[in-house]
């Protein structure tokens, strides 16, 4: 392993608004080595997350054209960077660890891959990705939890997938990563949404609308939380997470990061008059925020995060999503763009004066 070049990529990585951090162990170098070929690792290293036509990458790192052009339509089948057209042309750019390259392992995710991945989080990884804000990823609220006249736009999941053409679904990574530790979870593997307002030839694992409705329903009734990119517009993916496989949910339930998702802009209340003591509203909650107390369910306001599994769950009407005060509520970044610079911002990787001469 050409250590120097595996390096260098996890500078860059961290250098990416999401981050990849060092760890104690040093294991993320086993980790990379697993993911990235030598040649690759050398490639990627000196990448940025910002787009770039091919011609300038080569000409940047010394390789013909062509050979460039080849090597990133591979890196960018596996998930290691991300691509856009401009003018007809293709562009690249890094991809960061989570969420990007990551998600993109399911293929190759085996026994060793699960392991390291594991070894990586629990040994600084998840803290370092997950800690910093604003979040990878917020909490949408079950369709049915929120009064239509409460929902905000970017929460109506519903809504923002009638405004889309083109959907695919495909195996959530993480529960896949825990099945190859031994955790056997009981929620359903293909739960994962992606779509887009754009039209596009067809692609193994499309979807038609309906379907990927019925996919939003299938996770309220089994109790997924819905999760989605942390922006207002453009966004482009349903994730449907359990508190037990998930990385940002474990983020919460295993290592203690209170805000490693961002929460939705509701809070739980259970009513003690019409609660049945039944405990499913405990059962469903994917983040321990709901505990029983005198025969009734209450919920830990400071923990909960908002997705209306409670409410969609209890069978007396016990349970609803109440609005928080005008003084609590949290705008997501705006887009994208947005978020990557407040991260930059947070994570001290730049300065407001460099922001805003660029």
């Amino acid at each position: 392993m050409a250590t120097d070049d595996y390096e260098r990529l996890i500078d860059a990585l961290n250098a990416l608004p999401n981050g990849f951090p060092r760890t104690p162990s040093r294991v993320e170098l086993r980790l990379l080595a697993k993911m990235y070929s030598p040649e690759e690792a050398w490639l990627a290293g000196q990448l940025t997350g910002a787009m770039e036509p091919v011609e300038a990458i080569a000409a940047r790192v010394d390789l013909p054209e062509k050979e460039a052009s080849t090597r990133l339509k591979e890196m960018a089948r596996h998930g290691l960077v991300w691509f856009d057209r401009q003018e007809r042309s293709l562009r690249y750019r890094l991809a960061p660890f989570v969420v990007g390259s990551y998600e993109a392992q399911a293929e190759r995710m085996d026994h060793e891959l699960a392991h390291l991945v594991e070894a990586y989080f629990d040994d600084g990884g998840t803290a370092g990705i997950m800690g910093p804000e604003p979040a990878l990823h917020r909490v949408i609220p079950a369709q049915t939890a929120v009064k239509s006249e409460w929902v905000l736009p970017y929460d109506d999941v519903r809504a923002i997938l009638l405004n889309a053409k083109t959907f695919h679904v495909r195996d959530c990574i993480c529960r896949i990563q825990q099945d190859h530790l031994g955790h056997k979870c009981s929620f359903p593997v293909t739960m994962c949404l992606s779509f887009s307002a754009l039209g596009r030839p067809p692609a193994p694992g499309d979807i038609s609308r309906e379907d990927a409705l019925a996919v939003l329903d299938r996770a309220e009734e089994v109790g997924l939380v819905h999760t989605v990119s942390n922006v207002a517009e453009g966004i482009g993916y349903v994730c449907n997470c359990c508190g037990c496989c998930c990385g940002v949910l474990r983020g919460i339930t295993d290592q203690g990061i209170e805000h490693s998702v961002a929460y939705a802009n509701y809070y739980a209340v259970i009513d003690p008059e019409t609660c049945l003591g039944c405990g499913a509203c405990i059962e469903r909650c994917q983040v321990h925020a709901i505990s029983e107390d005198g025969g009734v369910s209450i919920v830990d306001r400071a923990h909960c995060i908002g997705c209306g599994l409670c409410v969609t769950g209890c069978p007396s009407g016990a349970a609803s999503l109440k609005p928080k005060p005008a003084s609590e509520i949290v705008q997501p970044p705006r887009n994208f763009a947005a978020w990557e610079h407040e991260r930059l911002l947070n994570r001290h990787l730049i300065v407001e004066k460099d922001a805003s001469a660029q």
